[in-house]
Formats: structure tokens, C-alpha cells, sequence
């Protein structure tokens, strides 16, 4: 099935030469045909197939999916408007960014697709840190395993140049204990958007980060 229409992308591409209110208002209605029904069925039916696979997901669309509208409150950049649709789909949706997910971008640049923990809190990383320190090996299996690998590469994130002293030792030897952030991401081409396929490989990257995404939920909640 085609989600898409090619009129998705060609809409974030005009929309980016016209970032105003008053161009949006004119193509308000090519806006919610092209890309807002469409994406919103296109997140409907991905958070079915994921709620199958984890009943823990029992979102709505509106709970996974943001607002085109940026946020320019404290941004130099006072443009209107996102130029690429995203959602989360996650037991939490929106309202907790910290709970391991799949994450989806699609616009004229590429269709991203993220995983993992973007904004674990401090109690959160610490669970982490430790659960890497007693079972390394349990965390290398997962990050090392072929389909992860093949699909995403290597977790991502920020480090701290400075640890608690309890994971000072531990991080010789598993560097990834200084990250404070846990996440993978893929990036295909824009012109997938529009292919029947995408479902798809949304779904064998969610299939591929899901063990990495369970380790995360059991690890953030001492378990």
C-alpha cells in the first residue's frame, strides 16, 4: 500500500521557500490531503502493528504525533513551521520522551527512524550505567547482534567527561557507560516516502531495535 502521494515531500519543499503563515493559509487544504490525513493514518496503522507486537502501545495518533508548528520561543530561527512530519510511538507517546521508542521522520530530506532513550533523566542513566557495569556482556550481545547492527550501526550519544566514581573504572572497558544518551538512527532515502514498502522497512527497523529497546525499559527501571 502507498501512503503517499509525491505531493508529501513536494509540499515540504515549497512550504520551505514560503515558511509564513500566510503562504501555509493558502495551501492549508493541499496541506491537510497531502500530509496531514495521510501521515495520520500512515501512524494509525504503524501503532497497530507495533500494539500487536507489544500491548504495552495503546496510543492514539494524536498521543505519537507533534505539531508541524515550531517552537521559536527561544530559537533564532522565527520561521513558522517544521519542514518534515515526525511521531513517537511508545507506551508513553509524546508525554515522556525518555521512554524507549521508535521514532519517525518523514520529509523531502530523508525518512529517519530512531530508537532507544533520547532523554533518559539522571535516576534513569544511572539505572543504565549499572546495568551495563553487572551484565556487559548481556548489553554487547544486544548492540552487537546482525540485525541491529545492519540496520542502525551503533548506539549513539553525548558523553560526559566527567563520571560518578563508581563507573569510572567500568567505563575503561565499555566506553558507552559515559553516554547520557542511548540511541540509534537510520536514515533512508526521501523518495521512500512515497514507495509501498514504506511500512515495511519502518517495521523491520522497529523488529531490529526492539531488543535494544526492552533492555533499555527493564535497565531504566532497576530491573
Amino acid at each position: 500500500m502507498t501512503w503517499f502521494t509525491t505531493d508529501f515531500n513536494a509540499f515540504f519543499m515549497d512550504l520551505a521557500k514560503n515558511n509564513n503563515k500566510e503562504w501555509f493559509d493558502a495551501n492549508r487544504k493541499r496541506y491537510e490531503n497531502s500530509v496531514k490525513k495521510p501521515f495520520h493514518a500512515f501512524v494509525d496503522e504503524a501503532i497497530q502493528r507495533i500494539g500487536k507486537l507489544d500491548r504495552t502501545v495503546a496510543i492514539e495518533p494524536k498521543e505519537a504525533i507533534f505539531r508541524i508548528n515550531r517552537d521559536i520561543r527561544f530559537s533564532k530561527d522565527k520561521t513558522p513551521y517544521k519542514l518534515s512530519c515526525s511521531a513517537i510511538i511508545s507506551p508513553a507517546g509524546r508525554k515522556d520522551h525518555a521512554v524507549p521508542g521508535l521514532y519517525l521522520e518523514l520529509g523531502p530530506e530523508h525518512v529517519g527512524i530512531y530508537g532507544g532513550a533520547y532523554m533518559p533523566d539522571k535516576v534513569q542513566l544511572e539505572c543504565i550505567r549499572t546495568a551495563i557495569v553487572q551484565d556487559g556482556r548481556a548489553f554487547r550481545k544486544i548492540i552487537g547482534a546482525t540485525d541491529f547492527v545492519s540496520h542502525f550501526g551503533s548506539v549513539r550519544g553525548e558523553a560526559n567527561k566527567i563520571l560518578p566514581k563508581e563507573f569510572k573504572a567500568a567505563v575503561v572497558k565499555e566506553p558507552l557507560i559515559a553516554n547520557k544518551q542511548f540511541y540509534v538512527m537510520a536514515e533512508r532515502p526521501a523518495k521512500l516516502v512515497a514507495s509501498a514498502t514504506l511500512m515495511n522497512v519502518i517495521m523491520d527497523h522497529y523488529k531490529a531495535v526492539r531488543p535494544f529497546n526492552d533492555w533499555l525499559k527493564k535497565a531504566m527501571h532497576g530491573g
